[in-house]
């Protein structure tokens, strides 16, 4: 993990505007951790994450900083709603879940990041098999094919979308989860009985896919990922629970349900303070795992969460409402700016679309109103609002046209969201 703290933030300012504190917060805590890991054992083993719970409204970009964060340096993350999970006693997921599902995205970059190593061994294997499919297919079908000209056509692209036979894997699906690890029914008897297979039929694209992977696991060793993916986990995991205001009772007053909310926090406090966690690919250790939190807290506070777990988040960050000028940065400013990806959506129909800078300066406008208006939802009211500008062009586009080239400026947004307009003109007159 070669990024400063100050490059952290450079690279999350591509796709995030704003929100500086909760940038430099999310920085420094993820450079502790390289710089941990240049120290001693003796000493490593004494220095756990300062987590960090983040205040803000919906859609200002709490979520997306945290997955933006963990992209970067590639680090296992998962995004959980803790709304889902009920004390324990009750139906439903346990606050255990959470560190399986960490631990399972672990795996998954391993074995891909291996299988990615491995994948030119493999090739001429994957090659032959793709050969001896599209043959059988041609000869099933009374079609006379020479093996030679097929190797041929293949290397050169020609059969991708050809649909073919093969025969593949079949993989156990069936789960059982009774409140504690998930348990693959048919994965229990792996390496006992031999490994059933099916005939599908597919396009040759998707065939070279999948005999990929069934060839790259040959060639992995499993042990090694399982036990790679662990020390992912536990040593750079990092799990971020939103809506953590839902599980905390409003200030002042309590019922069942609140009793309920605080069952939840309790049994998610073992696991953010350190606990061992039996998974199906080992006990997993949540020490060192980094734990971001957020919600919006209109009803409730921080403050009024259970003392144990308040300490356990040292490090609170408010987030800002979005102004004017950050709407129209983020339509225009971000990767893969809001304006962007509707060009590139419509241009596949042949419309080039155009935003003069009075047509975005008018969107912001409209969408700081909105939200004031009616509910907050941040930066996703935009998405709302091109969508509603856009509807007419959308629906209207067919692709049997030349390149059309549409520009939108200040009066066609003003004309689109006519009613809108009127609606807060009305408004200083409600008394």
């Amino acid at each position: 993990m070669n990024y400063t703290p100050r490059q952290i933030v450079e690279e999350l300012d591509k796709y995030i505007i704003g929100q500086d504190k909760a940038k430099r917060a999310v920085a420094i805590a993820l450079r502790n951790r390289y710089r941990r890991s240049k120290l001693p054992k003796e000493l490593r083993d004494e220095i756990t994450p300062k987590n960090i719970i983040m205040r803000g409204p919906t859609g200002v970009g709490k979520t997306e900083i945290a997955r933006r964060l963990a992209k970067l340096v590639k680090a296992p993350f998962i995004k959980i709603e803790a709304t889902k999970y009920t004390e324990v006693g009750y139906v439903g997921r346990d606050v255990e879940s959470m560190v399986r599902d960490l631990v399972e995205v672990s795996v998954r970059m391993v074995k891909d990041e291996q299988a990615h190593e491995v994948e030119q061994k493999v090739m001429p294997r994957v090659e032959q098999r793709l050969v001896d499919a599209i043959v059988d297919t041609r000869r099933a079908n009374d079609i006379v094919t020479d093996k030679n000209e097929v190797t041929t056509q293949l290397r050169e692209g020609k059969l991708e979308e050809e649909s073919i036979e093969i025969m593949v894997l079949d993989s156990p699906k069936p789960i059982l989860a009774v409140g504690g690890p998930e348990i693959s029914l048919g994965s229990m008897f792996d390496g006992m009985l031999p490994q059933k297979r099916k005939k599908r039929k597919m396009t040759v694209s998707r065939a070279r896919e999948i005999i990929t992977s069934e060839e790259c696991d040959k060639i992995i060793d499993n042990d090694n990922v399982n036990a790679e993916a662990i020390r992912r986990a536990e040593e750079e995991g990092i799990i971020f629970i939103d809506e953590i205001d839902k599980i905390i009772g409003g200030a002042g007053g309590s019922n069942n349900q609140d009793v309920s909310r605080e069952g939840v926090q309790r049994d998610i406090l073992p696991i953010v303070e350190g606990s061992t966690v039996a998974t199906k690919y080992g006990n997993v250790k949540t020490d060192f795992m980094l734990f971001i939190a957020s919600g919006a807290f209109h009803v409730s506070n921080i403050e009024d969460m259970i003392p144990e777990l308040q300490g356990r988040f040292p490090i609170r960050v408010e987030l800002e409402n979005l102004t004017k000028d950050d709407f129209k940065r983020i339509l225009s400013e971000t990767k893969n700016s809001v304006i962007l990806q509707y060009q590139s959506i419509l241009k596949v129909d042949n419309i080039a679309l155009k935003f003069g800078e009075d047509a975005i300066d008018e969107i912001a406008e409209i969408a700081v109103a909105e939200n004031e208006t009616s509910e907050n939802i941040g930066a996703r009211r935009l998405h709302t609002l091109m969508e509603a500008l856009l509807e007419d062009i959308s629906f209207n586009a067919s692709g049997d046209h030349p390149m059309l080239e549409v520009l939108i400026d200040r009066s066609y947004v003003q004309n689109a969201f006519k009613a809108t307009k009127q609606k807060y003109d009305l408004k200083k007159y409600v008394l």
